[in-house]
């Protein structure tokens, strides 16, 4: 890839793009197949998982058997190679000491920032979930509803490739006709829970990933993506034939070197490299975005983290795509005499109403799975099957205690043994040792299922990032300072699902390793623990209550946009990030047709 230095960077662009994700590689994508000039920059270092990813390596073979450490919280061999809980040099606090209101914030500092790493489920909200208030009188509605986004969840499931099928079933959108990729088949835990789930109403189906299960039709694709568009079909054509279908082998976290599974860095920054242009700055940590006297934005202000010197780019429109904190952060230290409480933050609510996916879990042991023929579980390096939210009806007609609902994901099957599978094994054997602890092991391992919630969090006033008054990074940047608060709808929906999870163990003939916590605080995890923080910069109908409009554009600067999870007015059960892609395709639509009009 040709990574440039900031002393290569021209003298000024069409659109700078902060951030290489999900949101800053999908608008680098659309922008530059319609022969924009962009230049991304991004805070990590150069990623190339096409020969970085240990695809084959077991964990043996890694240091302390792979295991987590500080550095690595997510094992070895998880392709975050910079970033995670804690970043060297980037420091950020919390408001309260009180554990249960703390905010953790996972950053992925590398080229494609969690898209190389990420679980890849891909679910679209529904229309109830860009509606929710006119539903339960509860947060905010966005501005948009299913049908303004539903042809760009088309658009983006072709690019990168999406398994699943089409269920039907409540909130839960079909994709237009030959749009998914063929499911995989589900694991005989999967297949036992789908079966014994059926008495208990729960719909077990297939999930919807991006992972190719099969190759993508690269002859028919590019037209329908890109109609009227040769080079850019033929650029798409090559990128799509460059990619191999999963061969069920290895753990989608490490990345992946055939480019199965969707990354930015396998998927939208190759096109758009070959395209001629893009360029890509690493290394490089936007400090803040200047304007011109006018009010106008006219570039970043951004740090070499190598060297910690300054550099200034140009471009007639920025936009922010570096995950939603981040983009705040950069909004907040953006003062200025015009903007006092940071950039285009005349309504006040940058920073205010960030959300974080409910997340809980509960497992146990299943008698029916021991013993198992050994097979290939392997599989697609995640979930094959998932119960969506069912109780729709139910919740409407006010029959629970909280308002919003949760989808399940498994966890099942032989995945690979790690430094703590024996230990794992204690609470069934006792403990054992020599032939007796390999009798066990056949018997027992695998024979367990995991059941984790990933449910709605509704906005309230408590959760919202501010900069801290005095601690800074090593740049001299404020940090940013969380508070954050679980409401009672949060907690009761957690207390739903261990009771829930505990009811499918039983049906599966099985038992819980513990019972449903008796205080829900002790089994949420914390808030960002789950890695889905959106909000923060939400978008609306007003200025006065809103940070941008329905693409993104901020209402203050016109020529300033968000890309990112910042402007999300609520955090579905759906994971974000089919939906940040579908938005940031649809901004860049939208951009690029306002800049035809030389409105920015």
């Amino acid at each position: 890839m040709p990574i440039i230095t900031s002393d290569k960077t021209q003298p000024t662009y069409d659109v700078i793009v902060v951030g290489s994700g999900a949101a800053g590689g999908q608008t680098a994508y659309t922008l530059t197949m319609e022969g924009l000039k962009v230049l991304m920059i991004e805070s990590g270092r150069n990623y190339d998982p096409v020969k970085e990813t240990p695809m084959f390596q077991t964990d043996g073979q890694a240091p302390l058997r792979a295991a987590n450490t500080p550095d690595k919280p997510m094992g070895f061999y998880d392709s975050t190679v910079d970033g995670g809980w804690a970043v060297p040099g980037e420091p950020y606090t919390n408001a309260s000491a009180d554990p249960t209101r703390q905010f953790t914030w996972w950053r992925a500092r590398m080229l494609g920032g969690r898209t190389n790493h990420w679980g890849r489920i891909s679910l679209r909200n529904g229309p109830y979930d860009f509606k929710p208030h006119r539903r339960d009188g509860l947060g905010f509605d966005w501005p948009i509803g299913y049908d303004d986004v539903a042809p760009y969840y088309d658009k983006v499931e072709m690019l990168v490739g999406v398994y699943g099928s089409n269920t039907g079933l409540e909130n839960t959108p079909d994709s237009s006709p030959g749009v998914l990729l063929p499911p995989p088949k589900a694991r005989a835990g999967e297949l036992l829970a789908q079966q014994r789930a059926k008495k208990l109403g729960l719909p077990v189906v297939p999930i919807h990933r991006a992972v190719l299960s099969v190759r993508q039709d690269a002859d028919a694709i590019p037209a329908k993506l890109h109609p009227g568009n040769p080079k850019a079909q033929r650029l798409l054509a090559e990128s799509m034939r460059s990619r191999a279908a999963c061969f069920w082998a290895t753990e989608c976290g490490r990345g992946c070197a055939t480019k199965a599974n969707y990354q930015s860095t396998t998927v939208h920054l190759p096109p758009a490299l070959a395209s001629g242009n893009l360029d890509i700055l690493t290394d490089a940590m936007v400090r803040e975005v200047t304007l011109n006297a006018a009010g106008k934005a006219t570039g970043v202000i951004h740090v070499d983290k190598k060297t910690g010197a300054e550099g200034r780019a140009t471009a007639r429109v920025v936009v922010l795509a570096a995950s939603s904190c981040d983009s705040v952060r950069i909004l907040l230290n953006s003062k200025s005499a015009r903007f006092p409480q940071g950039l285009a933050n005349s309504s006040g609510v940058v920073g205010k109403y960030i959300m974080d996916t409910v997340g809980a879990a509960l497992g146990g042991h299943i008698p029916l799975l021991e013993n198992l023929p050994v097979h290939n579980e392997d599989g697609a390096g995640g979930a094959h099957v998932y119960i969506p939210w069912w109780l729709y009806g139910e919740q409407l007609a006010g029959k629970l205690d909280f308002a919003r609902g949760y989808h399940v994901e498994f966890s099942t099957g032989r995945r690979m043994p790690n430094v703590t599978t024996g230990a794992n094994l204690e609470h069934l054997t006792g403990g054992s040792f020599g032939r007796q602890f390999k009798e066990d092991a056949r018997r027992y391992y695998g024979a367990s299922v995991s059941f984790a919630s990933r449910g709605e969090m509704i906005p309230n006033e408590n959760c919202f990032c501010e900069l801290d008054p005095v601690v800074k990074d090593k740049w001299g940047v404020p940090a940013l300072r969380f508070h954050w608060q679980w409401s009672d709808h949060e907690l009761r929906q957690v207390a739903h699902a261990q009771k829930t999870f505990a009811q499918l163990i039983e049906a599966m003939g099985g038992k819980v390793r513990q019972p449903p916590a008796a205080n829900p605080l002790t089994a949420i995890r914390p808030g960002g623990n789950v890695k889905h923080e959106v909000g923060g910069a939400r978008m609306g109908d007003s200025p006065k209550t809103s940070v941008t409009n329905s693409f993104g554009q901020t209402w203050d600067v016109p020529n300033l946009f968000l890309g990112d999870g910042a402007t999300f007015c609520s955090n579905a059960d759906k994971n974000p990030t089919l939906t940040i892609m579908a938005l940031a395709w649809r901004m860049g639509d939208y951009l690029i047709g306002e800049m035809k009009k030389g409105n920015v």
